[in-house]
C-alpha cells in the first residue's frame, strides 16, 4: 500500500445518514480515508454513492452522522468552508469555463488559491508566476500542449483532466472524485487511469466510480455500498474474493 495505515485518517466519516421522505440514501455510513490512500466506493445504482459525496463535500447536509476532516469536525461546515480548509470536489461540481483557454481555467483556480483579488478584474493569465503556475499543473495532466486551446473544444476526456488540474491547483489535501472515468472511452479511460495513479501517495482520494478496472487498478482500499449501506470493506483482492460483494454487486454484471 501506499499509504500509512498507522497515521490518523485524513477523513473520518462516522455512521452518516440521509433519507428523503421514505427513501434512505445513506444508512450509518462509516468510512476512513487515510493521508496519501485512494480509497474507492462502489456500489449499483441507486446504492447512495451520489449522496454520499455530496454529504461530504457539504452541498448536502446529514440527517445524521459526523464528518472528521484533517482532525476538525466540519459536520456544520458549508461546501465553501470544507473546500477552503483542503477538501475538494472534482467533476460534478467543478465546471470548466468553456470560453476561457485550458491556461486561463487553471490560472483562476490558482488566483483563487492564492488569495488575488477578483474585484480589480485583473486577468489572472497576466502574472507570470500565477501563470507558471498554472502551465505546471497541466503538465501533471498532460494538457499542457493544449494551453492556448478553448477549453470548450477540448475532448470529453481533455476536459476531465483540465478539471483535475483545477482541482489540483486550490491546493487540496484531499480529493472527491465523482466518476471522472463517465462518458469516457477506453483509450480515455486508460490515459485517465494513468493520470489517477500518479495522485496516489501525494493526496488522499476517495474515488466513486463505476469502472471496475480503473477501481481495481488504483484503490488501495474499497468500500460496497448496496442500498445506502457498506456491506464490505478491504483492498482490492479482498473486495474480489468477498462472495456477499460478488453476489449484491460484482456478479450481476452492473459495472
Amino acid at each position: 500500500m501506499t499509504f500509512a495505515c498507522d497515521a490518523s485518517p485524513l477523513l473520518r466519516v462516522d455512521a452518516l445518514c440521509k433519507s428523503f421522505g421514505g427513501v434512505v440514501a445513506t444508512d450509518q455510513v462509516s468510512i476512513d480515508v487515510f493521508p496519501g490512500e485512494m480509497h474507492a466506493v462502489i456500489g449499483p445504482n441507486g446504492a447512495g454513492k451520489t449522496t454520499l459525496v455530496a454529504q461530504l463535500s457539504g452541498m448536502l447536509s446529514s440527517d445524521a452522522g459526523r464528518t472528521y476532516f484533517d482532525g476538525v469536525d466540519i459536520s456544520a461546515l458549508s461546501a465553501a468552508k470544507r473546500a477552503a480548509r483542503g477538501l475538494a470536489r472534482s467533476f460534478q461540481i467543478t465546471s470548466i469555463l468553456p470560453d476561457f483557454s485550458v491556461l486561463q481555467n487553471v490560472a483562476l483556480a490558482v488566483q483563487a488559491r492564492s488569495g488575488s483579488s477578483f474585484r480589480f478584474w485583473r486577468p489572472a493569465h497576466s502574472e507570470s508566476t500565477i501563470t507558471a503556475q498554472a502551465l505546471d499543473f497541466l503538465d501533471g495532466v498532460g494538457l499542457s500542449q493544449r494551453a492556448d486551446e478553448t477549453a470548450g473544444n477540448l475532448a470529453h476526456g481533455e476536459q476531465r483532466q483540465l478539471e483535475i488540474a483545477m482541482a489540483l491547483a486550490l491546493a487540496p489535501k484531499m480529493l472527491l472524485l465523482d466518476e471522472p472515468m463517465a462518458g469516457m472511452g477506453s483509450a480515455e479511460s486508460e490515459l485517465m487511469i494513468g493520470y489517477l495513479r500518479g495522485l496516489k501517495g501525494r493526496y488522499g482520494v476517495l474515488l466513486i466510480e463505476h469502472d471496475m478496472d480503473a477501481v481495481f487498478a488504483l484503490a488501495d482500499r474499497i468500500s460496497v455500498l448496496v442500498y445506502g449501506r457498506i456491506i464490505a470493506r478491504g483492498t482490492p483482492a479482498e473486495i474480489r474474493s468477498d462472495a456477499a460483494v460478488r453476489e449484491a454487486y460484482l456478479g450481476t454484471g452492473d459495472a
